[in-house]
């Protein structure tokens, strides 16, 4: 009996904690604390820069306000500046998202279904080459990349941006395991059985399944495309056609030129405006993000 009242403490402290109520670890609070710092202070550094003039911004200190408030000033020069490149800029970063990332994501679906509820020779061929181009770096494809392209004489132009951004191995990963576990394959045999065809089976069947899975590779693919860097770079001559990364590192550059302009207050209005969209596309497709990293964790 006592031995039964000793336990008794210990399993009233195990029964306190629980999945919905768990227990308080100091040392990953810190941790977590460390890193949601480390991400906050450079969108906190942007944000109160953006609101400074250029004198403001080379005289004040980085972590606090100028004198002045300065932030609609700085909008107003960043979209008028050299004719309004800044909007064409934008314009072009939009059309590389909506098509190359957009195609990457309809190309992963669609190979990622197919791999993984059919049979055909050469399948662990497939996914040998696809978890090998996982592990290769674009960067390290982009010189190849650049003089095949040149051969084909679409350099400085859209396509040379837009083609490569098609291809997302990480994507078709994603998809191809996703739709491995989302789809029963009992649930396609009863579709076949009721006279649906291939096509039909896919897309009124199988996709709404795999929503979750597709919101996920296009929040990837276009946080990817947005974000490109070395591939425009390389790629393109012609200011009318950079994206916003590229464009943004031009006018940056301008101060290390002879008789350049030095903007730096437009390069960090234009480098916030730019960060907004994604802002407000992570926050619009989280909890379909969410869901599609925890689809398939837990099993019926």
């Amino acid at each position: 009996m006592a031995t039964t009242n000793a336990l008794r403490p210990k399993q009233r402290a195990r029964a306190a904690h629980s999945f919905a109520k768990p227990r308080r670890s100091p040392l990953l609070t810190a941790l977590t604390g460390l890193i949601l710092i480390y991400s906050l202070v450079p969108l906190a550094w942007l944000v109160i820069n953006a609101t400074k003039s250029q004198e403001d911004l080379l005289s004040s200190f980085g972590l606090w306000f100028g004198d002045g408030f300065s932030l609609f000033s700085n909008i107003k020069d960043t979209f008028t500046y050299n004719d309004g490149i800044f909007l064409r800029w934008f314009a072009n970063t939009l059309l590389y998202v909506v098509v190359g990332a957009g195609g990457a994501t309809i190309l992963a679906v669609m190979g990622g279904y197919a791999l993984a509820k059919f049979d055909f020779p050469g399948k662990k061929g497939v996914f040998a080459v696809v978890l090998g181009a996982v592990a290769v770096p674009g960067t390290a494809l982009a010189v190849p990349t650049f003089l095949m392209f040149s051969k084909m004489g679409i350099t400085d132009t859209p396509w040379a941006v837009i083609i490569p951004s098609l291809i997302s191995p990480f994507g078709l990963y994603l998809m191809w395991t996703f739709a491995t576990d989302a789809i029963p394959t009992e649930l396609m045999e009863a579709a076949k059985v009721d006279g649906a065809s291939e096509l039909r089976t896919f897309f009124q069947v199988c996709l709404p399944m795999l929503a979750p899975g597709i919101v996920t590779v296009l929040l990837f693919s276009m946080v990817a495309t947005w974000n490109n860097y070395f591939l425009p770079l390389i790629m393109l001559k012609d200011p009318d056609w950079y994206p916003l990364t590229v464009g943004l590192n031009s006018w940056s550059q301008q101060a290390l030129t002879a008789g350049g302009d030095v903007i730096f207050n437009l390069v960090i209005t234009g480098s916030l405006l730019t960060i907004l969209p994604l802002i407000a596309a992570f926050l619009l497709l989280q909890r379909f993000w969410q869901s599609g990293l925890s689809a398939g964790s837990v099993k019926e």
